[in-house]
């Protein structure tokens, strides 16, 4: 799992709109969850992705 990315929508809470954004994929607690900037206002995005 070194380095994988995961690139589609994640819903940014500040500006209250699905972005499109590439962030790296990383495993917290059994779940997956991608981590990326927000292209419009750089607001940290977080998407969960489901279970490993």
């Amino acid at each position: 799992m070194a380095d994988e990315t995961y690139s589609g929508e994640f819903y940014c809470v500040k500006c209250k709109e699905k972005r499109q954004a590439t962030g790296n994929v990383v495993e917290t607690n059994g779940r997956r969850m991608a981590k990326g900037k927000c292209p419009v206002c750089g607001t940290n995005l977080n998407r969960i992705l489901g279970k490993a």
